[in-house]
């Protein structure tokens, strides 16, 4: 297993920043999970790691030794790294059972330690039986396992996986995520997880590092950065909220256009002004107007309800105009058009600067 350390790491493509003085520590056998939209740079931070391209500023250090710098870059295969690709890069004319043992050919390993390794590994993940086929006969989710052994078989101290998972459907992808996350803790090497899917996120890391525009905006594990979010962006990001804007008028109180609201969480702005973040599934509808002495309770009319098997999804217009989107079971169902009053607990009310 490795140690991480990116430190001011940087890469540009012309005037554009795509990693911008990232700075980050990974200990010995976690996962980690780098998550963003489109663009973030978290691809391009995994390609950095890798070796496949150089800083323009900036280093990387595995284990305490540097190995990427702009003036001088290991290359990847003397990194003791394995990549995992979205394409899995299985090659076509291989059996499995080639295709998991190429890497430990390429290091001229004896053929006994090479049946042995193989056979276990495909044991492992569970594609024993399918040796002697070809991938073109394997369902993406069969490929993606071979591609997890391939990678796993040759003992790195550093796996990266690049989105590994958006070529399966729902269900397989499902699937696989768990199957990821056994794998990590039976073989506990350090590894570094690029997806945009926040629920692979969730579902496999250790640590989260959401990241926007190349640089890192929160990082920690996947129930403080839910609970605990650092900025608009990354509680929007991660599982979705309702953001009011407005003034902080002290006591963690913040008045906005038609509401004003008690924030029992977050750091509100000095000055100017401060988002109040809010999940939907904490917002709580009433039916009858529970009188002017309630805290946090917003009136509104609703524009949109969904039934979704499990919840209902509504969307409520207040009388300023702003709509706040909430979840509730599917008992209470309430028609299009319904005069209702939110109420949104302080406890679950964040304060966020911009």
């Amino acid at each position: 297993m490795a140690s991480l350390k990116l430190s001011s790491l940087t890469k540009r493509f012309g005037a554009n920043a795509a990693v911008n003085g990232v700075d980050l520590t990974v200990d010995h056998g976690l996962l980690v999970c780098l998550l963003g939209p489109s663009g973030c740079g978290k691809t391009t931070t995994l390609r950095l790691l890798a070796g496949f391209i150089d800083p323009d500023d900036g280093q990387i250090a595995v284990n305490g030794r540097i190995v990427s710098t702009p003036n001088a870059t290991l290359p990847p295969e003397k990194r003791n790294m394995s990549m995992i690709f979205q394409s899995y890069a299985l090659w076509p004319h291989m059996t499995i059972w080639d295709n998991v043992a190429y890497g430990l050919k390429l290091r001229r390993l004896p053929r006994d330690d090479i049946e042995r390794r193989v056979s276990a590994m495909l044991g492992v993940v569970k594609m024993k039986e399918y040796a002697d086929r070809y991938p073109s006969e394997l369902s993406g989710g069969q490929q993606q396992r071979v591609a997890l052994a391939r990678a796993l078989v040759v003992e790195p101290e550093t796996l990266l996986l690049d989105e590994p998972l958006s070529n399966l459907d729902a269900n397989l992808r499902e699937e696989m995520r768990f199957e990821i996350r056994r794998l990590h803790d039976e073989f506990r090497y350090t590894t570094v997880y690029v997806t945009h899917d926040q629920s692979e996120a969730m579902t496999t890391a250790d640590m989260i590092v959401v990241m926007n525009l190349g640089r890192i905006e929160q990082a920690g594990s996947p129930e403080e950065i839910y609970e605990r979010p650092a900025s608009e962006f990354v509680a929007r990001f991660i599982g979705g909220t309702n953001i009011l804007r407005g003034r902080h008028i002290g006591d963690g109180v913040v008045e906005g256009k038609g509401f004003r609201l008690f924030c029992a969480q977050g750091e509100p702005a000095r000055e100017g002004e401060t988002a109040v973040s809010v999940r939907p599934h904490k917002v709580q509808m009433l039916q009858a107007n529970p009188g002017a002495a309630a805290d946090n309770v917003i009136r509104g009319r609703i524009v949109r309800q969904v039934y979704l098997g499990a919840s209902r999804d509504y969307l409520v217009e207040q009388d300023s105009g702003h709509q706040v989107r909430l979840t509730t079971d599917t008992i209470q169902s309430i028609d299009v058009g319904s005069v209702v009053w939110l109420r949104m607990p302080p406890e679950h009310c964040r304060a966020l600067p911009r």
